[in-house]
């Protein structure tokens, strides 16, 4: 029996990282990567459900939702007030 080569997710990213267009719109979502992996680990490590922090942060459970799969971004206000809710500072720099 023929061995059958294994396929992963990180070949398929470097595969697909070859394509100019392609990396850069990976490299463009950096930010909004980093705020989603932020928020969720915040919320999930404190023990508050989406809907929880949304009437913490006078929002919805759909836009927390939105901002945790990078498809919405917050506003600075909207930000502080997630930063305010869970216990944290927010940081916002260039470099």
């Amino acid at each position: 029996m023929k061995k059958r080569e294994i396929y992963t997710l990180e070949d398929d990213l470097q595969y697909r990282l070859k394509d100019p267009e392609f990396k850069k719109a990976w490299e463009d979502s950096e930010a909004e990567y980093q705020l989603s992996r932020a928020l969720i680990k915040l919320r999930i490590n404190q023990k508050i459900s989406q809907r929880e922090l949304a009437d913490k942060t006078k929002t919805t459970q759909a836009i927390i939702s939105r901002i945790e799969s990078m498809d919405y971004n917050p506003s600075v206000a909207l930000l502080k007030r997630l930063a305010e809710a869970l216990g944290t500072k927010l940081k916002i720099g260039f470099e």
